[in-house]
């Protein structure tokens, strides 16, 4: 199974990837939708990737849309295609990405970015097949497989309202969890060879191996870029090696050039003997929580500050008008949506045309 992953280019014969693959291969024969969740640089869209080529779909057209590189003003004209003047500059019908997947897949990465009106109208495609171009009049019937990705946590946007609850439900019937690359080591020396191989091969040169003590410091690397980040990094070692051999020495001198500091070394017992009370990977295991933790920290540190900031700057509400706290309302729901003045007046409970004549009235 593992090797339908392999197709892919992806690499790793961890106990995770294994039962990710075993997942891929009792799914992607089916038309089910797929929810696939995973932090940025793991490989999301080769796993739809995968699933796609391993499916009746392998001949159509796999189309990849990110949802968060959409404008919102023209999400839905680009996702189901307009008519003809169904707009200013629209002078000519057009094809959206449904239309062009029919008989495919389409890939929805990080669908939590989607715009909260357009989500009615995915849960739609899904339960009927059918769709309408922007200014269009009649429905579209499209035969497609939805194979949707996010690093965000849906359960919690659906309870914080921004995403649908119906939508959520109907794509996590089938979800496949991408662990970052810092929960399994074990597959970073086989990643590592992989990407180096492929690098050659695509670039004309002589395979270049790793010593030991090249794959122990890559394996004891925190990798917060996850896949991406070490694909990158060893595609930069094989530029810069003597030989046919990348050793620790690189390895060691291109992680200090990242400005990276990720890297612990093993604790060594006197004489250079391994202390015989700790395994290596125990300690390796030690040190990445350790790193995980300090980026916690880190972060809260930084949340922290900014929130003093924010405390610093902020005014005495006793001394404002009823008038005043309202603007500002406004004016911080409105910074909320973007602009986006139906969701605002949503959010705040008063019609469109209420709000229209706040801001006017408030110079919003």
């Amino acid at each position: 199974m593992i090797s339908l992953l392999r197709k892919v280019g992806i690499a790793g014969s961890g106990t995770a990837m294994q039962q990710v693959a075993s997942t891929i291969a009792q799914v992607a024969p089916t038309s089910l939708s797929v929810l696939i969740h995973g932090e940025s640089g793991t490989g999301k869209e080769l796993i739809a990737k995968a699933i796609h080529e391993n499916s009746s779909r392998a001949e159509r057209p796999l189309i990849t849309v990110n949802c968060g590189a959409i404008p919102e003003g023209i999400f839905e004209s680009e996702i189901f295609g307009h008519e003809k003047g169904a707009f200013t500059g629209a002078d000519r019908q057009r094809k959206g990405m449904f239309e062009l997947a029919d008989g495919g897949t389409i890939f929805l990465d990080e669908i939590g970015e989607m715009p909260l009106f357009s989500q009615v109208k995915i849960l739609r495609v899904l339960e009927t097949g059918e769709f309408m171009r922007v200014g269009g009049q009649t429905p579209i019937r499209t035969d497609v497989r939805v194979v949707a990705a996010t690093n965000r946590d849906l359960a919690s946007e659906v309870q914080e309202g921004n995403f649908r609850q119906d939508l959520f439900f109907r794509l996590k019937a089938i979800t496949i969890l991408l662990p970052p690359l810092r929960d399994r080591p074990e597959d970073i020396a086989e990643l590592a060879e992989f990407f180096a191989a492929d690098f050659c091969r695509r670039n004309g040169r002589q395979p270049l191996s790793f010593s030991p003590e090249a794959l122990e410091l890559l394996e004891g690397h925190y990798w917060q870029g996850n896949i991406r980040e070490l694909k990158n990094f060893t595609e930069s070692l094989l530029i810069f090696a003597q030989g046919q051999r990348i050793d620790g020495e690189l390895v060691r001198q291109r992680l200090a050039q990242d400005g990276s500091s990720a890297n612990l070394p093993i604790l060594s017992a006197p004489g250079g003997a391994e202390d015989p009370g700790i395994s290596p990977d125990l300690l390796r295991q030690m040190f990445f929580y350790i790193q995980h933790e300090l980026a916690e920290i880190r972060s809260r540190v930084e949340e922290l500050g900014r929130r003093q900031e924010a405390a610093a700057q902020e005014v005495d509400l006793t001394q404002m008008t009823v008038e005043e706290l309202e603007r500002d309302h406004m004016r911080e729901v409105l910074a909320e949506y973007g602009g986006n003045r139906a969701r605002a007046a949503k959010s705040l409970g008063i019609s469109e045309r209420t709000l229209y004549r706040k801001i006017r009235r408030y110079g919003l």
